[in-house]
């Protein structure tokens, strides 16, 4: 017997977000760039709070500003507007405040507009919080948002998601559903970023997150974490690290991940933690390794990491 939980509204297609209505006295968490983007505009709220200073890798500190500066409003709802951190910090922000959440992802790698997922910094160090009471009331994924994506950005995002489809797939809390949905979802990802047509990319992603968020990613995401403290985005340390973990695990999916990472040109990443330290670090993330197809011991990972940051072919 396995259960699935999801979002219990989930629109998606172009031109959902100014095809949706919105109530009034919303406070809407974004990033800085929200209005140069022209997302402000596009959305066409009227009677809003605002916070627009999440940052990347975002910080408990951040949730705690915005529930100490909008907890004395009178809010009627909270709208993420952003990237997989954005998201981050409205979910949680709404929880913590009891109020409905709608999240707007634009960008399309985290899948966090449809887990219970809820990743932030805490001590400088990134943690995941899990409880249904993280799951967006709506979630609303416009293709628009991916047309004027920066490159970087993009790239991103992109491999956020193929590793968490691919990692899901093989995690040992996954069932047939879960794999259906990430096998589903690589297969999309990998069409839309070989023929350039992004609104596979855009599906890839949404189901992506519907499938890793009904088991787990696994060792390729324990590996990451060390290399994003250190300010490398998740999705450029994911190209590595899951690549390496794929190998690891002998993946059905690692040949097809590593022929993607190669076509993206990705540059190497390294470590300033010593190997030492960083195994102990990655050794105490237990939802992750617990969940992985194979046995990690801590002799694994030092060469796991080795291999990544020497730059040797994975």
């Amino acid at each position: 017997m396995f259960t699935i939980k999801q979002p219990s509204k989930i629109v998606i297609g172009r031109n959902a977000v100014p095809e949706s209505s919105f109530p009034e006295n919303c406070l809407l968490i974004t990033s800085k760039g929200a209005e140069s983007r022209g997302w402000l505009d596009y959305i066409k709220l009227k009677n809003y709070s605002i916070f627009r200073n999440v940052e990347n890798n975002p910080s408990i500190e951040t949730t705690e500003q915005i529930i100490t500066e909008f907890s004395g409003s009178k809010i009627s709802k909270i709208i993420g507007m952003g990237g997989g951190s954005v998201l981050d910090v409205a979910k949680y922000c709404a929880y913590k405040m009891d109020k409905q959440k709608i999240l707007i992802p634009t960008t399309f790698g985290s899948g966090s507009e449809v887990t219970r997922i809820s990743v932030l910094k805490v001590n400088n160090k990134k943690q995941s919080f899990h409880d249904d009471k993280l799951f967006a009331d709506i979630a609303i994924i416009d293709s628009n948002f991916i047309d004027n994506t920066p490159k970087d950005v993009f790239k991103n995002s992109f491999v956020d998601a193929l590793a968490q489809c691919s990692e899901g797939y093989d995690s040992k809390l996954g069932n047939e559903y879960t794999r259906f949905l990430c096998k589903s979802a690589f297969d999309y990802l990998e069409r839309g970023i070989e023929t350039g047509k992004k609104e596979d990319i855009v599906f890839g992603s949404l189901i992506s997150g519907l499938g890793f968020g009904n088991c787990s990613t696994t060792l390729g995401h324990a590996l990451s974490y060390v290399f994003s403290n250190e300010g490398i985005s998740h999705g450029h340390a994911l190209a590595f690290t899951t690549m390496a973990s794929h190998r690891y695990n002998n993946s059905i999916f690692y040949k097809r991940f590593k022929k993607i990472i190669k076509k993206l040109d990705f540059k190497r990443i390294k470590l300033k933690l010593n190997t030492k330290d960083a195994t102990e670090l990655i050794l105490t993330d237990r939802k992750h390794l617990d969940n992985n197809p194979r046995l990690v011991k801590k002799e694994d990972i030092v060469t796991l990491l080795e291999s990544i940051t020497s730059g040797m072919d994975i």
